[in-house]
Formats: C-alpha cells, sequence, structure tokens
C-alpha cells in the first residue's frame, strides 16, 4: 500500500468514527413553545418597541449533516400578538395592518438552506394578510445550556432579519410606525 493509499484509508476511518458523518435522512424536530419567543422590533418615531407573537404550529425536519436539506414550516398565531402596551396591539391586529380578524395565521415556508451548522440562510414563503412573499432569515444553531457536547437533541436556533410591512400591505399608521420590522425569533428543540 502506497502513503497516498494509507492516508485516504485513515481519512475514511475517521469520517466514519466521527458523531453524524455521512448523510442522514432529515429528523423531526418539535418545538417547545413554552420555552421560544418569535419576537419582532418596530419604530414608533425615535422609540424601538418589541412585540411578541405565539406559535400554532411548527414542522421542523433537520438534517444537522446535510443543512441544506433540511425543511421548515412555521405558523403563527396573529390574533394572539401583541406589540407591547394595550393601542399598539390594538392598532397592530387592526385591519390596516395585520387585519387579523380575517387573516388570523401568518405562515413561513423555508424554500432553500444555505450554509452549515457554524451559520446558515433560510430563504422561504412568508405568507401575512393573504399576500406571500420571499424573505432571508440569518440562522445560528447551538447546544442548550447544560447539555452535553455533542448533544443534538437539545437544541437552540436564533433566526434574525427583517421585513418591509408594507410589503404585505400593512399600511396602517405609516406616518407613525416605521416600514422595517425585525424578527429575533429563539426556538428551542427537541428530537
Amino acid at each position: 500500500m502506497n502513503r497516498r493509499s494509507a492516508i485516504l484509508g485513515q481519512l475514511a476511518l475517521c469520517a466514519i468514527a466521527l458523531p453524524g458523518a455521512g448523510h442522514s435522512a432529515p429528523q423531526r424536530y418539535r418545538l417547545d413553545t413554552a420555552r421560544s419567543t418569535v419576537a419582532f422590533t418596530y419604530r414608533i418615531g425615535d422609540a424601538v418597541n418589541t412585540g411578541q407573537m405565539p406559535v400554532k404550529s411548527a414542522d421542523m425536519r433537520l438534517d444537522l449533516d446535510n443543512v441544506p436539506a433540511s425543511r421548515v414550516d412555521v405558523v403563527l398565531d396573529a390574533g394572539q400578538a401583541r406589540a407591547g402596551f394595550f393601542l399598539a396591539t390594538q392598532a397592530l391586529r387592526d385591519a390596516n395592518v395585520l387585519d387579523t380578524d380575517t387573516h388570523p395565521e401568518i405562515r413561513f415556508r423555508s424554500t432553500r438552506i444555505t450554509g452549515d451548522l457554524s451559520g446558515a440562510t433560510i430563504t422561504g414563503d412568508l405568507t401575512v394578510r393573504g399576500i406571500t412573499r420571499a424573505v432571508t432569515l440569518d440562522a445560528g444553531l447551538y447546544r442548550q445550556r447544560g447539555t452535553q457536547p455533542g448533544d443534538r437533541d437539545n437544541l437552540t436556533v436564533l433566526l434574525t432579519g427583517s421585513v418591509s410591512r408594507s410589503a404585505f400591505g400593512a399600511t396602517g399608521y405609516a406616518g407613525l410606525v416605521g416600514d422595517t420590522i425585525g424578527i429575533r425569533i429563539v426556538a428551542r428543540i427537541t428530537k
């Protein structure tokens, strides 16, 4: 056996021995709704305000060895959204903003995921007020505090990005509220 064959053989054995090496099918993960948050930020004048929206359902199939093979489908309960204080919450649910009486849900379905475990980008279709637009979010994947190194069963996903509310027809109170809505999702998931 020549030196090159020996090195290739050793590399192949290392790949087999590494946990998670090789490609497997995406695994279903469950969202811990009690420990997860879907937060958004918006501006009223110079003040940045924060709101939250509960998750109604989440179908997450992740392949940690081949991140682009992963898929995410999440539905938010827009009717239960809170914008930080009573009047802002009422305005958020109004027919000129989210119109939650007609459109009680917001949905995100991934269409393309690029990157790896050290950092990924998720592009998907976001549907708000019956209008669907492509959006891109930055994603990070982390072990949950208190878990062992190599634990792939208890993870935290951080998603960040922003959207234009007017792109979805949520144009109410435009003279008061800024157009850019920041998104910060902390999803604690278990297999």
